[in-house]
């Protein structure tokens, strides 16, 4: 299916790998020019053929950075996608509530929330002028926010909420604004040794393969395996498209059943 995206312009924040990596690769098979912002310039992301500029988005001028080099190089931006995020490695992750300080909290709200408050900020002009649209990648813990370390999962839900709020704001001035919430996914958070995964493993003195294993059933993912990156891709490169013109506001459960309310 041709997805009309081609010669479009979109900012990518936290490209370098992962969701992050595979929405870029996405967005660029589609004919987008692509912006795509990272702390680190990996050998994959110059690969994509996408425009990289390395940044720390959890910074107060990172995301501004990145978008306005972003206007400098294409003009306007069409999509700006919302990725960055983590922060759930290190200490103190499966020690619960009481393991978190106020500097971890600070962390995790720059990174997976504030960061995108400042791009949309930076975005937002000339998507208005562009009737563009917005894709935040929130994740599952936002609506079970026991399952992944507080700070991240709270933050995440922020960025949930802050996506109904701009759909209502912005839909009727032309920007359609989304949300895509991934159960767990093949990424470092999951199988870097430095990572959660490997973290919740030592902490139920289990090895980190047998957790990634059983990952999936205790999740409650009734596919039983992790959600690929390139699944997550394509689910965003369809709501930037025109054929989801009427969605707006939505918030894309891709956890593989593992939320079962209604």
């Amino acid at each position: 299916m041709d997805m009309r995206l081609n010669g479009k312009t979109a900012v990518v924040t936290g490209a370098s790998r992962g969701i992050g990596l595979a929405i870029v690769s996405a967005l660029t098979a589609e004919g987008m020019r692509v912006m795509a912002g990272a702390r680190t310039v990996t050998p994959g992301l110059k690969e994509t053929g996408a425009v990289a500029v390395p940044v720390d988005l959890s910074t107060p001028d990172g995301p501004a950075l990145l978008v306005g080099a972003a206007l400098a190089e294409f003009g306007e931006v069409d999509l700006l996608v919302n990725n960055v995020g983590g922060g759930d490695g290190g200490e103190g992750q499966t020690d619960g509530f009481l393991g978190f300080d106020d500097e971890q909290w600070r962390q995790a709200f720059d990174l997976n929330f504030l960061s995108a408050v400042r791009a949309t900020r930076a975005a937002l002009p000339s998507l208005l002028r562009s009737r563009g649209g917005i894709v935040n990648i929130s994740s599952n813990g936002a609506r079970m926010p026991h399952a992944g370390p507080v700070a991240y999962t709270t933050a995440k839900a922020a960025l949930t909420a802050f996506g109904k709020a701009l759909a209502e704001e912005f839909g009727p001035r032309g920007v359609r604004v989304n949300t895509v919430s991934p159960g767990p996914v093949r990424t470092a958070m999951w199988e870097d040794p430095a990572g959660y995964g490997a973290a919740l493993a030592r902490s139920m003195g289990l090895e980190h393969g047998q957790v990634l294993a059983q990952l999936p059933a205790w999740s409650g993912m009734t596919t039983g395996r992790l959600v690929e990156p390139a699944e997550v891709a394509a689910l965003v490169v369809h709501l930037a498209s025109p054929h989801a013109a009427s969605v707006s506001g939505a918030d894309y459960l891709i956890d593989g059943g593992a939320v079962k309310t209604v």
